[in-house]
């Protein structure tokens, strides 16, 4: 497994091994011992797998609040996307920063986000496939969202000037300065 900083702590670039032969290939996805062995230990209980039909469908920016935070390891299963992490941790030097990473079949990589940031991606071909592991359970009445065009963010979504294609909820989430602060920014010393 190869293993890559971001410009934002925590947010990293996991890239397995594929194995491949005149058959096809195959990789570990997720290793518990060896990424715990790298300094990751996460526990995963929920596999979330989504399909959008159509190039430019943006889903975020979401999270979910405590007690059901949740840390994500996002990769594409088919197709290619624009994978998006914004810190919400206040006090955080990076707060409101994001980074974006090209998630698709062909390069295999994945993106880890922590609790306390925000999600979302945006699709670049049809029929694109995100399957992504959750360390807590989708909880409801935890479920929070930010604006996608957050003009305070400026994630650039590389859209060149198309209209995504959003949900209600999404289109009309609100700004990050409106949110509530759910989440605090504690600094290794």
């Amino acid at each position: 497994m190869h293993i890559e900083q971001t410009a934002l702590a925590g947010v990293l670039i996991l890239t397995p091994v594929r194995h491949g032969d005149a058959r096809g290939f195959f990789s570990e996805s997720w290793n518990a011992k060896t990424l715990a062995d790298a300094g990751l230990d996460y526990h995963f209980v929920q596999d979330n797998h989504s399909l959008s039909e159509a190039p430019n469908t943006l889903r975020g920016l979401h999270f979910q609040t405590p007690p059901h935070a949740q840390a994500k390891l996002v990769r594409c299963g088919r197709g290619a996307l624009f994978d998006v992490a914004v810190d919400i941790r206040h006090g955080s030097p990076s707060f409101g920063q994001w980074v974006g990473v090209d998630l698709s079949f062909e390069n295999g990589r994945q993106l880890l986000i922590p609790a306390g940031f925000l999600h979302g991606f945006v699709t670049r071909v049809p029929m694109t496939e995100i399957i992504y592991k959750c360390t807590d359970t989708y909880a409801p009445d935890c479920d929070a969202a930010v604006r996608w065009d957050d003009p305070e963010i400026g994630i650039d979504w590389g859209l060149q000037g198309q209209t995504p294609i959003l949900s209600k909820k999404d289109a009309s989430a609100p700004l990050l300065s409106e949110i509530v602060p759910h989440f605090t920014y504690e600094s290794a010393v």
